[in-house]
């Protein structure tokens, strides 16, 4: 029951246990999403501490993604809902090959818009260019854009393409038209056959964690993706972060 207290519990910094009596409230459904949590004084008197204790245990839940806080109104249980991102559904020819967004896989009923860099010719990091196996000083097409969903900043992605299959193309534009990158490619001759993608999860730096709104303590997800053509040619690296309290991972494997 929330409030009940084990022994582990008495061990616990009282924000802890404060914090722990909330995310009980919000998993058991006593506060519902969208729900304004019980504000500092309420916490104060409730339990019988500061109200600095009071407030770093809804800090606390903030940076864990469970809350939300509005400027003047306090707290919330975060409402926002996760976006289910299937890798391998949202890779398929079928999709992009079709002229679909990859994007209308991960949300179906709200937009995912993109906040789009104009494309510039950059030498990549060096990373990106042993990966590509590019020559010292060879440049690349980037692309960089910020994802928002409901107005949420939600994810950043940075692609890096080889200048001298899409130098000309659509692909050197914002906007690369129906089926995206992939859809640019094939029509080049350079259709992508072969994904890899690693995934890890880590913590921000400073400067990712505010491009993304995220508040401390927020993990992300880093996504590195290389796209290969039917020679084996690696035709883009997508460098992703995902701010992790908003997505699900979701992937499907047939016989």
């Amino acid at each position: 029951m929330p409030g009940e207290k084990t022994p582990n519990d008495r061990e616990l910094p009282a924000f802890q246990r404060i914090a722990a009596e909330l995310r009980a409230m919000i998993l058991e459904g006593v506060l519902a999403p969208g729900e304004k949590v019980p504000s500092e004084m309420e916490l104060k008197e409730r339990h019988g501490v500061s109200k600095m204790t009071a407030r770093n245990a809804l800090v606390s839940l903030r940076d864990q993604g469970v809350l939300e806080s509005r400027h003047g109104k306090g707290f919330f249980v975060r409402s926002f809902e996760p976006i289910r991102r299937n890798a391998t559904k949202r890779l398929s020819k079928e999709l992009w090959g079709g002229g679909q967004s990859m994007w209308s896989v991960d949300v179906h009923d709200r937009p995912m818009v993109p906040l789009n860099e104009e494309p510039v010719e950059v030498i990549p990091p060096t990373q990106v260019a042993r990966t590509m196996g590019l020559a010292a000083g060879e440049l690349v097409c980037k692309r960089a854009r910020i994802y928002t969903v409901d107005d949420v900043p939600v994810m950043t992605a940075v692609s890096y393409l080889p200048v001298d299959i899409v130098a000309g193309s659509p692909i050197t534009q914002v906007d690369t038209g129906p089926g995206g990158i992939y859809a640019r490619l094939a029509d080049l001759g350079h259709e992508p056959k072969r994904f890899r993608e690693e995934l890890r999860s880590r913590m921000p730096s400073p400067e990712e964690a505010a491009s993304l709104g995220m508040g401390a303590g927020t993990p992300v997800m880093h996504i590195v993706r290389t796209a290969a053509d039917g020679s084996g040619r690696i035709v883009e690296v997508n460098d992703m972060l995902l701010d992790a309290s908003r997505f699900v991972m979701e992937y499907d494997f047939t016989d």
